[in-house]
């Protein structure tokens, strides 16, 4: 039984891009594993709260990820 977990900073994600994100892990997984597993196939998402979070020894906020996410590619 695959279990994974998805680790975000609470209030980057609105409830429609995490479900998406249930839904397109569990569409990969299905394809590794068999469409048989699809039933034991586990997507649990944990929201960490903002500051709780850090990259570099940097704390991370929603608003610190929003902003990389404006910024062009």
């Amino acid at each position: 039984m695959p279990l994974v977990d998805i680790d975000l900073i609470e209030g980057v994600f609105d409830a429609d891009q995490k479900r998406r994100m249930i839904e397109d892990i569990t569409e990969v997984m299905v394809r590794i594993e068999g469409e048989p597993l699809r039933g034991t196939t586990w997507v649990r998402i944990r929201e960490i709260a903002g500051g709780e979070w850090a990259i570099g020894g940097k704390p991370l906020t929603a608003a610190d990820v929003k902003a990389l996410q404006a910024e062009p590619a």
